[in-house]
């Protein structure tokens, strides 16, 4: 007779309950094509669940979705969730809503803050009405390390926060309000995620708003010199993929009720300045090209919205919702690079 340890046996009987669980849930991802949402929809069609994607293709990109197209499990809905009827259908029939879609970037925010206030604000109320309606419970939605705005002290906790510095920042903020509004009135179990510089695999390097790693692998690749603002000194709290996957499948799941209503940060409890994150990625690139290792950046002005430092204090998410970051900045680096120099150079 095969013997089998007590821990073993849990640890499969753990296992059995999760994957029963994922098979129950039908989650709507808004924002379901665009970097973060397609890793979300990956992982949750890896453990089980069905996935409705939700996307405008604004910002969302076909390609990150493209394998997805024959999984019986994933649907595409593309629509705007600027339309309350629209979210309406696609609520239908969903266990559980993951709330990624937003118009995404401070500068971009300050030239048009309008449209960053119609998505980010009033998108975002059509969907928790729809999923209030449709009788959601779990409502998890993408916030930002932007609500800490001018609060200075560090490291960043969900408690101290200070005047938004951007119309972007002013969205998720409202986003956060309406969440906890929702969880007080209709009893929804609302979990927001403030996410702090989430880098990885289908980050788009394209356009004046890129995020600044891919920007930088980019340029580096090219033999072209980065723009970094300011004196490169500002640090960030650079956060892996993985990280965040973690997250939104711990909020989609948790038992834990100290949770609803509740924000996190989403990071890994250390940072780097952007001086040192350019030559790390420089370094790492020099394995695939040697000819990049003369390239440095050109500095310009500061830019407006921008905090000068982030870092995140997790330890309530490690309290709360058991989030344990599997990759520093470093390590996540070391596993993207791979990707960022296969996608940008096929």
């Amino acid at each position: 007779m095969l013997n089998v340890s007590g821990d073993i046996l849990t640890n499969l009987l753990v296992q059995q309950n999760m994957a029963s669980d994922f098979a129950a849930m039908k989650v709507l991802v808004t924002g379901g094509a665009g970097f973060i949402g397609s890793n979300i929809c990956d992982k949750l069609l890896e453990n089980g669940a069905s996935v409705i994607c939700l996307d405008n293709f604004m910002t969302g990109r076909r390609i990150n979705i493209a394998h997805l197209g024959s999984n019986p499990n994933f649907t595409l809905i593309e629509g705007d969730m600027r339309d309350y009827s629209t979210c309406e259908q696609a609520v239908s029939g969903c266990t559980h809503v993951c709330h990624q879609a937003a118009l995404g970037s401070v500068p971009r925010s300050i030239e048009d803050p309008i449209t960053t206030n119609a998505i980010n604000i009033s998108g975002t109320l059509n969907v928790m009405v729809a999923a209030q309606k449709e009788g959601i419970k779990r409502f998890v939605f993408a916030s930002s390390s932007s609500v800490y705005g001018d609060e200075a002290s560090m490291p960043k906790m969900e408690q101290r926060t200070g005047s938004p510095l951007s119309p972007y920042a002013t969205t998720k903020v409202v986003n956060e309000l309406y969440s906890k509004v929702f969880n007080t009135v209709h009893g929804m179990e609302s979990i927001g995620l403030r996410y702090f510089n989430v880098f990885g695999k289908r980050q788009d390097p394209e356009g004046v708003y890129a995020a600044v790693i891919p920007k930088f692998v980019d340029l580096i690749i090219k033999k072209e010199q980065p723009l970094i603002y300011g004196d490169g000194e500002q640090s960030r709290d650079f956060t892996y993929i993985e990280n965040v996957l973690q997250m939104n499948i711990n909020a989609l799941t948790t038992t834990n009720a100290g949770a609803f209503g509740e924000m996190f940060n989403v990071a890994c409890g250390s940072r780097i300045t952007i001086n040192e994150l350019f030559f790390k990625i420089r370094d790492l690139l020099e394995s695939f090209d040697e000819n990049v290792s003369d390239i440095v950046p050109i500095y310009t002005e500061e830019r407006l919205g921008d905090i000068k430092h982030s870092l995140a204090d997790i330890s309530k998410a490690e309290r709360l919702l058991n989030y344990r970051p599997t990759h520093d900045s470093n390590q996540g680096l070391e596993a993207a690079i791979e990707w960022y120099w296969k996608d940008l150079t096929r």
